[in-house]
């Protein structure tokens, strides 16, 4: 019985064996296809949301320079331009639970790109076709190495796939080379903010470095959030561990902390430095966070890694040259400029501008009285007098500067 169950049960196991090995290449296949996919949702996101962000400027603008007394959540442009913003946000949450975390957060050149497309496109001013090329020559550039930056990202991005289950999540998150990330990660923090709050450390790249570490915090767990709910639509339910909440509530804490910093970042710096800056930060931290936790880079070949550093450093690059070629807005200045009056001599080396005098006095662009200035410094008062000084038949013009001496 057993000799004659041996051969049958051989050629039983041989079919399983043989579909064992085929199944590798097609998962392998199925990646790609799951790369793809995550990557068309992210261009996608990235795409809509700039210009549902370039509506509501729109909309936004139209408002101040009309005299519509509606206020900006009323018209149906600014509605449009939220809608238009859930959905890219929708778009590229859903692209982490399909492509790996180091794939999807360069993407966010795409943004970039269209805006300076929709900025182009949009322009009011009219240039000659030389002025125009010479204006937006770094804009083409840069979109052009953008471009080229984000093929390079698609194609040679790693190719790490995992069901982002209960077990595995928790697994990632306390195995030692998160740990360690993470106590680095901590004590770099505490440092930035430690220097940044007591000792008035405001440079842009300790804010958005801030920013950076936080937003690492968020993209990894919007990865865990976003491919716990498609496992859970599957049908292989994810909801009901503890891990799940966790990730919920790290995401929005880090989100909010992160959107802070930024908007303290903006009222310093302009936003072209900004966008700039941030972006090459925020991607390089999140790659390096994405690479620990998920394990993204493991079993990739070394020229796929090169080369997808090689993307990474091109798209920094065509962000950093479509940035810098934005035009930067210069604040009003309601005060006069000293070097701004006509046969005045400056006062200030550098030119820097004296405010006004804003006591009782009509007196505009000039210090207060000192002994120690010249008297052709000393601040001109404008009363409607007539006055007559010895001189006979001689009357004094209607309006006149009085002179103040030492003396007085």
């Amino acid at each position: 019985m057993e000799g004659g169950n041996g051969p049958n049960l051989q050629l039983q196991q041989l079919p399983l064996a043989t579909a064992a090995v085929s199944v590798q290449p097609h998962t392998d296949s199925f990646s790609y296809k799951e790369n793809l996919i995550g990557a068309l949702l992210a261009i996608f996101g990235h795409l809509v949301i700039s210009i549902a962000l370039n509506l509501q400027k729109y909309s936004h603008i139209r408002l101040a320079g009309s005299k519509d007394p509606r206020a900006y959540f009323k018209t149906k442009t600014w509605w449009c331009g939220l809608f238009l913003l859930v959905l890219g946000e929708l778009g590229v949450f859903s692209s982490y639970a399909f492509a790996p975390l180091s794939l999807i957060v360069p993407l966010s050149a795409v943004s970039v790109i269209a805006s300076a497309i929709i900025g182009i496109i949009f322009i009011k001013e009219k240039w000659k076709p030389k002025d125009f090329l010479r204006r937006y020559v770094l804009s083409f550039v840069g979109c052009g190495l953008a471009i080229v930056g984000t093929y390079l990202l698609i194609t040679f991005g790693p190719n790490s796939h995992e069901k982002m289950t209960g077990e595995n999540i928790t697994r990632h998150l306390v195995s030692w080379p998160f740990l360690l990330y993470m106590l680095v990660e901590i004590i770099v923090f505490c440092l930035l903010l430690y220097f940044y709050k007591e000792k008035n450390a405001n440079y842009i790249v300790v804010i958005l470095l801030l920013v950076a570490l936080l937003g690492s915090m968020t993209v990894v767990t919007v990865k865990a959030v976003a491919g716990m709910i498609v496992v859970s639509i599957q049908g292989n339910l994810q909801l009901d561990y503890p891990i799940f909440y966790i990730m919920l509530v790290c995401m929005i804490a880090t989100a909010i902390f992160q959107a802070t910093f930024l908007a303290q970042a903006s009222q310093l710096y302009d936003s072209s430095q900004i966008a700039s800056i941030s972006y090459i930060l925020s991607t390089t931290v999140a790659i390096t966070a994405g690479a620990t936790f998920y394990l993204d880079f493991t079993g990739e070949d070394v020229l796929h890694i090169c080369m997808f550093a090689l993307g990474c450093l091109i798209a920094f690059l065509g962000v950093f040259l479509i940035t810098r070629n934005r035009k930067k807005s210069v604040p009003f200045e309601p005060y006069i400029s000293m070097d701004a009056m006509p046969g005045m001599q400056n006062m200030h080396d550098k030119g820097i501008a004296v405010q006004p005098d804003l006591k009782a006095s009509f007196s505009y662009g000039a210090l207060e009285n000192n002994d120690n200035m010249p008297e052709i410094y000393t601040p001109a008062t404008l009363p409607i007098v007539q006055e007559q000084h010895g001189s006979k038949g001689v009357s004094a013009p209607p309006y006149r500067v009085l002179e103040h001496s030492k003396k007085e």
